[in-house]
């Protein structure tokens, strides 16, 4: 189904009051009540957001990615659920969809992504965690922790909320 200048395939689960704003393309996915989808975002399928979550501008959420409730998501995130991509097989055939692992990505409850982080596969992202932007997410992050750089570090404890 298209909506505007979106294409919602038929077989999205959008919650109550979910606002999707323009070019945005999802597949297969659940999208939470009261969730904020940003312009030039894709959600492909099997990825969960759940509910009061803003997803920014310009990001890319694969298959396999599961965020919680409450969670900011800055512009221009990529989530990336395969370490070890390929476009062919070692005799040189087209790869599959059967041919590769999906290594789940988990953003726990009231976590912040900031602006063009990378976060690869196999990794949880813990609750109130802030990820610092630009950084690249190659572990997981503790629960109430800020982190940057790349590789992503522990800079300190997050303790208050804004």
């Amino acid at each position: 189904m298209t909506q505007g200048l979106n294409v919602i395939a038929d077989d999205v689960k959008l919650g109550r009051d979910v606002k999707i704003y323009n070019f945005v393309n999802a597949y297969g996915c659940e999208i939470g009540d009261e969730t904020q989808i940003g312009a030039f975002v894709e959600i492909q399928k099997n990825a969960r957001i759940g509910s009061r979550c803003k997803i920014s501008s310009h990001t890319f959420i694969c298959e396999g990615v599961t965020i919680e409730n409450e969670v900011f998501v800055g512009h221009g995130v990529m989530f990336i659920n395969d370490l070890d991509p390929w476009a062919v097989n070692p005799d040189g055939a087209k790869k599959t969809g059967a041919d590769w692992r999906c290594l789940p990505i988990v953003v726990r409850r009231r976590a912040s992504i900031g602006s063009n982080a990378t976060i690869l596969a196999g990794v949880t992202i813990g609750e109130r965690a802030l990820v610092g932007a630009g950084s690249v997410v190659t572990k997981d992050v503790p629960a109430d922790t800020v982190v940057a750089g790349n590789p992503a570090r522990i800079l300190r404890s997050r303790t208050s909320e804004g």
